[in-house]
């Protein structure tokens, strides 16, 4: 039995030689004891770790091929947009001086929002510059040339670029559809006060269905005062007309917590019941008619500034009121998907170009890489002008680039090295 008692401050055994041994003895054990399960338990962590790299689904040549894709194509939306808002701020520097715009706003409201917009919307042309530009390097060092000597086939090659295509589309598409149209507000704006004064602020001729049987018209319509002049409203039941309101003005009430209510002013009022008419007049009238100033006239880039459920709202919206001019914003729509979608057939011509060592290096690639990606943003511009100015289908000429593109990153894949 050992029995500790303090001397000159510290705590000392004391009993027989062969308690304090043994003690001592259980003092090591104890240590050594700790140490083996520390071991233990490190080793259980690296057996973990081994089991999730040799059960990864991504190998180092896939993980390999996805960092050069991913950090070629961040870096490539650095330099450009970096760039581009240079040349932007040169010029347009004498229109913010001229209209006294904030500093705060000019890059809070402005350019923290003009980035991401335009990075969005060339981000096919960044996807392939960065395929070219990083596979050509590959090739050029023969290492496109190695993995193909071992056995490993061009699709096995080319799954890591898919999954990078993936995560580059899935990212696109949730800022453009979600979290862009957010800031584009403030972009919008900004701009509609600082750069385009000579906005177009009215509208004129407005007709459009309130709801079933019932009919608006504005004469004109003024954005400023958020007034329209020269209103009627008309109700029809089994193709006939049963009452008819005529105003001078209408205005929206922007301090009423209710949507959609208006104060229509010297108005008359006709009730036609049969071979009678009952007609009614007054000063002033608060009423709710299911308008808003948003629909009666359509800002510039507005949408732009939907996320796509209230973008896919709004045109139902619209074209239940007999709105015609919705072109546009089914054009945004559509090509919303079909722009993340063209991240797969781009990626896959520019693999294709550039598998291929040659002479030259990269000068053929880019420039069969940049031809073609220029060709697809005019067709894609072409295409989205017919769809607004010729009526074609939104959903047919937004995607129709996609589909003759497909083709053409088909032909290059099978011309691809194997």
């Amino acid at each position: 039995m050992v029995i500790f008692k303090e001397v000159n401050g510290k705590l000392v055994p004391q009993g027989s030689e062969e308690d304090i041994k043994a003690y001592y003895d259980y003092l090591k054990g104890r240590k050594s004891r700790k140490k083996i399960s520390r071991r233990l338990r490190s080793g259980s962590k690296f057996q973990m770790f081994n089991w999730l790299a040799e059960h990864s689904p991504l190998s180092r040549l896939d993980l390999y091929i996805i960092g050069k894709f991913l950090g070629t194509y961040f870096f490539s939306i650095a330099l450009i947009i970096s760039i581009a808002v240079v040349f932007d701020f040169n010029e347009q520097i004498d229109k913010f001086l001229q209209h006294d715009a904030p500093a705060e706003e000019i890059f809070f409201d402005y350019y923290l929002n003009f980035i991401p917009f335009y990075s969005n919307l060339f981000s096919q042309l960044f996807v392939f510059i960065a395929v070219i530009f990083f596979t050509t390097k590959l090739a050029e060092n023969s290492e496109i040339i190695a993995m193909l000597s071992t056995g490993t086939s061009f699709a096995r090659i080319v799954r890591p670029y898919m999954i990078s295509a993936a995560i580059i589309a899935i990212f696109n598409f949730c800022l453009g559809a979600y979290v862009i149209p957010k800031g584009n507000i403030k972009r919008v704006k900004f701009e509609n006060r600082y750069k385009n004064r000579g906005r177009q602020d009215f509208s004129t001729n407005i007709q459009l269905e309130v709801d079933t049987g019932i009919i608006a018209y504005i004469g004109r319509y003024e954005e400023s005062m958020k007034m329209g002049f020269e209103f009627t409203l008309d109700k029809f039941e089994n193709k006939k007309l049963v009452k008819h309101l005529q105003a001078m003005t209408i205005q929206y009430d922007t301090l009423s917590y209710e949507p959609y209510h208006w104060v229509i002013s010297n108005y008359q009022t006709r009730d036609l019941q049969g071979m009678r008419e009952v007609i009614q007049s007054g000063g002033k009238l608060d009423t709710v008619i299911k308008i808003q100033p948003q629909d009666i006239l359509v800002s510039r880039d507005m949408e732009t500034t939907l996320t796509t459920p209230e973008l896919e709202t709004y045109i139902n919206r619209q074209k239940a009121r007999g709105f015609a001019n919705i072109q546009q914003f089914e054009v945004e729509y559509w090509k919303r998907g079909a722009t993340a979608f063209a991240t797969f057939i781009l990626t896959i011509i520019g693999v294709s170009i550039s598998a291929r060592k040659r002479k030259n290096g990269m000068g053929i690639a880019l420039g069969i890489g940049l031809l073609l990606i220029l060709t697809y943003i005019m067709f894609q511009t072409v295409a989205s002008s017919l769809a607004v100015n010729a009526n074609f289908p939104a959903v047919i000429a937004v995607w129709i680039p996609n589909v003759v593109f497909a083709f053409i990153a088909l032909y290059y894949y099978r011309k691809a090295p194997r």
